[in-house]
């Protein structure tokens, strides 16, 4: 998996975890439902700092507890 798809996959997960749909996350974040399909989708490579906070500040985690997963731990550091 590359950043943006573990970034998708821990959303999913936290939304599951905390009952919440994409929709609902949308409407608790003020995160546009576009925004949050693109990233899902895979759409967006590359999802702003902002936007995850608010995502986080939503799913009332931090952005530690957001990052910290074997799945990011074990993404390797993306050259560009």
């Amino acid at each position: 998996m590359n950043t943006a798809q573990t970034i998708a996959y821990r959303i999913r997960q936290l939304c599951q975890q905390k009952g919440i749909t994409p929709n609902g996350l949308s409407n608790l974040s003020a995160v546009p439902q576009s925004t949050i399909k693109s990233i899902l989708n895979g759409e967006s490579k590359n999802p702003g700092s902002v936007t995850i906070k608010k995502l986080c500040d939503a799913l009332e985690i931090t952005l530690g507890e957001f990052f910290s997963t074997p799945e990011f731990d074990a993404l390797e550091q993306e050259i560009q």
